[in-house]
């Protein structure tokens, strides 16, 4: 009895850092928002840095009641591609969930990044893990008004650029795109991310400044996404994509890069990865790892009492 009981207590010690560990992975899986150009989620977060001290960040947190540590986590399931009809005017920044209700602030002091009109970009999406889906980038039409609610009438009809299924490269989905050239000043970068691997859409809200390069002073800093980009020499090594990456922009893209500036009033970088914040509540899959983990675990000491109980 004493070795049976001294084999179990074994047992259980040994699979209770599986258990551990699994429940400390589930609600870091499947979720994301922009980095650069940071979308207002990212900049506003706690992980966010200097910007959450900007003016908008402080009144945005005031309006919401509460920090945006779920930065990660502004997803809403089972639209299906019907964003028009599910996410209200004046709510798309938030994506309709009161949670981040004060990112729907209208307001032209937002930290913000700047852009060339007509210029080739990338947008980095800070991710946790890959998941298949599709990208869409709108940019605002001319004439839009910063203080003015976001309404989808302020969006044209088509994104401007699209990627399918992107590989997750070092925490991140790396998209290169080129802008409309008809746009100037204070535009908003509007991306959703609608997977097809889960029920979920993301969006994601992202302030630009866009100002021809002849007429803008020397960068401060420039973004942290073209400095890694310059300065990489060999291909990292990325997670496995279930089907080749499709990109398709339009107008056409540019294998070039430029160099965006971050700008905010303070003329801060958005972080480059920023920790993941979400919980695991949502239609996706992520609960799938908690169960497997789980039940091996279980499986584990049921399976050494068993063993043991035989021999006695």
């Amino acid at each position: 009895m004493t070795a049976y009981r001294t084999a179990t207590a074994a047992a259980v010690a040994l699979a209770a850092p599986l258990l551990l560990a699994t429940w400390a992975a589930g609600p870091a899986q499947a979720h994301g928002a922009p980095t650069d150009p940071v979308s207002r989620v990212a900049a506003c977060s706690p992980e966010g840095g200097s910007l959450i001290r900007t003016a908008a960040c402080k009144a945005a947190i005031a309006a919401n009641g509460a920090p945006f540590t779920a930065w990660d986590n502004l997803r809403v399931a089972g639209v299906g591609g019907r964003d028009r009809q599910v996410i209200p005017d004046g709510q798309l920044c938030s994506g309709g969930l009161p949670a981040y209700k004060g990112l729907d602030l209208a307001r032209a002091d937002w930290p913000s990044t700047r852009l060339t009109p007509g210029g080739s970009f990338t947008l980095t999406y800070s991710s946790t893990i890959p998941h298949t889906g599709t990208f869409k980038l709108y940019l605002t039409k001319p004439g839009y008004d910063p203080t003015r609610p976001l309404k989808w009438s302020d969006l044209p009809a088509q994104p401007f650029a699209t990627a399918t299924d992107p590989a997750l490269v070092n925490g991140a989905y790396h998209i290169k795109a080129k802008l409309p050239s008809d746009r100037t000043g204070r535009q908003m970068l509007y991306t959703i991310w609608q997977n097809s691997s889960t029920t979920d859409t993301y969006y994601s809200c992202s302030d630009v400044v866009l100002s021809d390069g002849s007429k803008v002073s020397t960068p401060t800093r420039n973004s942290r996404s073209a400095e890694a980009a310059q300065k990489t020499t060999a291909p990292a090594k990325q997670a496995p994509a279930t089907t080749p990456p499709r990109t398709s922009t339009s107008p056409a893209q540019s294998a070039d890069s430029p160099t965006p500036v971050t700008t905010s009033p303070a003329q801060e970088t958005a972080p480059d990865h920023l920790a993941p914040a979400a919980d695991s509540t949502s239609g996706s899959s992520a609960a799938l790892p908690l169960v497997a983990g789980g039940t091996a675990a279980l499986l584990l000491i049921a399976g050494v009492a068993i063993t043991l109980r035989r021999r006695r």
